[in-house]
């Protein structure tokens, strides 16, 4: 059985790391570098560095963010927000991250998705997926601009396109349920994984250990993603290892 990753997020505006409630209502946690050292002290077997207003306000890529961070870890880095091309990937990759997060710009141009797997390695390139449900079309569907744009692209459709067109792995991001820390959206994780066979990191909704260890009970999962429960210290990483090595889930051990 594969060990389960816990991922911390660092959701970056302007610099400096955020987090809100359903994509709303940001407030200030502190500076990317201070978090990723911590972070990899800590036990975190990944980083995915998110800069949120990249993407909507056309900020350049946090290459010196991410050349000091990665001279810091010793765990994979991912990095998303404000990707536009093959070139930019190239320079986030040589500036010390492992993989990429590609959401609002797949999105616009699919094929992004073929050249940058093709180029780079399927193992490089993540698919970030912010899905919210339409009561009126009983669907979820793919939101962009960090979650401020919806799409007419349904989330079941795009995740088997994308599959197909090369990504590497999925980083399924539940608007409903982000910030609101009453456990992950399971329904929608498992309807996922139906459709596709690349691994998924579930995102949004993680407001204890015992949602992780629910989360990869109940779902297959490969990684938990969480950022508030983290920052503000409710729960350790340690912690969430812990119970879920006690109800038989196995982890890494960094």
């Amino acid at each position: 059985m594969i060990k389960k990753r816990i991922i911390p997020c660092l959701d970056v505006k302007d610099g400096v790391v955020v987090k809100g409630i359903q994509f709303k209502g940001l407030r200030e946690i502190g500076k990317p570098v201070d978090l990723a050292k911590r972070y990899n002290a800590l036990g975190a077997d990944e980083l995915v560095f998110l800069d949120i207003s990249a993407t909507e306000t056309g900020h350049a890529l946090m290459i010196d963010v991410i050349r000091q961070t990665a001279k810091e870890l010793f765990i994979p880095m991912t990095i998303g927000g404000g990707i536009q091309s093959v070139e930019d990937i190239s320079k986030l990759l040589k500036a010390g991250a492992d993989k990429v997060s590609l959401n609002s710009a797949a999105l616009r141009n699919p094929e992004l998705i073929k050249e940058a797997s093709e180029k780079f390695g399927s193992q490089c390139i993540c698919i970030a997926l912010d899905a919210k449900w339409d009561a009126k079309q009983q669907d979820w569907f793919c939101y962009t601009h960090g979650g401020k744009k919806a799409t007419t692209i349904r989330a079941l459709d795009w995740v088997k396109k994308a599959e197909a067109l090369g990504a590497g792995e999925l980083l399924v991001t539940s608007m409903d349920y982000d910030g609101m820390q009453q456990g992950f959206d399971h329904k929608l994780l498992k309807l996922i994984q139906e459709t596709v066979t690349i691994p998924v990191i579930a995102s949004g909704g993680a407001g204890n250990a015992e949602h992780f260890v629910n989360l990869f009970l109940e779902t297959d999962v490969s990684a938990g993603l969480a950022a508030s429960i983290f920052h503000d210290e409710d729960v350790s990483i340690q912690e969430v290892k812990d119970l879920s090595i006690q109800k038989g889930v196995p982890m890494r051990i960094v």
